[in-house]
């Protein structure tokens, strides 16, 4: 399979910004797109719905892929979590980091996570307000099974690039403060304002695999 010239470009990103690291959105898509990408040199793969990844997890687990959720995480799914995933990006709630920290002490695990916060405010997004994060801190960093690395953002979609610059450099400034150091955000969209707002992680998906095939029809699945 060839790649766009568009997607060359965002897999040398590893070069031009070598702190910073390419998540490849895999949701939707299937399993021949992310070997080729594999054999590419791309290793870090983020996925939407658990269902979906532990089900590509099983069928691709002769590479040696780092898988992200990177989805909202129903609490009553946590135990298939297992030890599947690298890294955790959408951590929204007390409620569901200690079952998350419970299960993973079970099982002898650290699970590294991103806390998601809603700094836009919209009603139809998951994560924490600034408020309620604010509140939990000081419990969330105290719990043992997590390793909480940092923190995540989704601006609205349909915002022009630069108007999500304002949603990156406050979630910087608030994991600053609090001596954070890896920032998930920007998308194919905005991963360009992202990186110059301080980006550590950008979720690249359509750049990298052209448009999702529709949800009935991935053949792998």
């Amino acid at each position: 399979m060839e790649f766009s010239e568009d997607a060359a470009r965002a897999l040398i990103l590893k070069k031009l910004f070598p702190k910073q690291k390419i998540l490849a959105v895999s949701k939707l898509q299937p399993l021949e797109k992310i070997k080729s990408l594999y054999a590419k040199g791309q290793a870090d793969f983020g996925e939407n719905y658990i269902q979906e990844a532990l089900k590509k997890i099983e069928q691709l687990s002769e590479y040696n892929i780092h898988w992200h959720l990177i989805g909202p995480l129903q609490k009553n799914k946590v135990n298939l979590l297992k030890k599947n995933f690298s890294f955790i990006h959408s951590v929204d709630n007390l409620e569901l980091a200690e079952k998350i920290s419970d299960q993973a002490l079970k099982i002898n695990y650290l699970q590294k996570c991103f806390i998601q916060l809603n700094l836009s405010g919209e009603g139809s997004k998951s994560g924490y307000s600034k408020n309620e994060f604010q509140k939990d801190w000081p419990r969330l960093k105290e719990l043992k099974g997590l390793e909480i690395v940092g923190l995540m953002t989704l601006p609205p979609l349909e915002n022009k690039p630069d108007k999500n610059r304002a949603f990156f450099k406050e979630l910087k400034y608030i994991g600053d403060k609090l001596n954070l150091h890896e920032y998930s955000m920007g998308t194919s969209h905005d991963y360009q304002i992202a990186l110059e707002e301080g980006a550590t992680w950008i979720r690249i998906g359509t750049l990298l695999f052209g448009e999702r095939t529709a949800k009935n029809s991935v053949k792998a699945l």
